[in-house]
This record gives C-alpha cells, structure tokens and sequence, in this order.
C-alpha cells in the first residue's frame, strides 16, 4: 500500500517535515518515491507548500495520506473527495 505521509528532517529539538508518497513498509524516514511538500512547524505563522497536483494525481491512484497529512490537506485545500 503507498501512503502520503511526514518525513522529519532538521535537528534536535528543530523539526522540519516533508511530504513524501511512500511504500507503507519503508520506515518513517527511509525509502520514499517522492516528494510532494513540506511543513515547517517551528516558523510563526507555520509554513505548509504542497504541490496540489501532485497530491491529488496521487490520492487518484489510491495512495492514504496519515492522519497528521489529511489535517495539512485540509488546511491548504486539498480533499480527498477532489482527487477520487
């Protein structure tokens, strides 16, 4: 199964996330297939860029965004009801 989900880059303590599709047994932060954003929780106001047509080509093909990704698509506008 593909998944949509957080990989944590940065520091100790200075998380920084990308929004990758990855094969659902790959570990959190190994093997993905590609980069479709990132969040920066650490900035005020806190910074989301998704590429739109890349999440919605992927959510057509069947990929499951994680919990924490479909709040972050929500918040930009994306749903999965649009890429269906």
């Amino acid at each position: 199964m593909v998944k949509i989900r957080l990989n944590r880059m940065g520091a100790k303590k200075r998380p920084f996330y990308r929004l990758v599709v990855a094969d659902s047994r790959a570990p959190r932060d190994g093997r993905f297939i590609e980069i479709i954003g990132h969040y920066n929780p650490i900035v005020d106001p806190v910074e989301i860029v998704i590429d739109k047509e890349k999440a919605q080509d992927w959510l057509k093909k069947g990929a499951q965004p994680s919990d924490t990704v479909k709040r972050l698509f929500k918040q930009v506008g994306i749903t999965e009801a649009s890429g269906k």
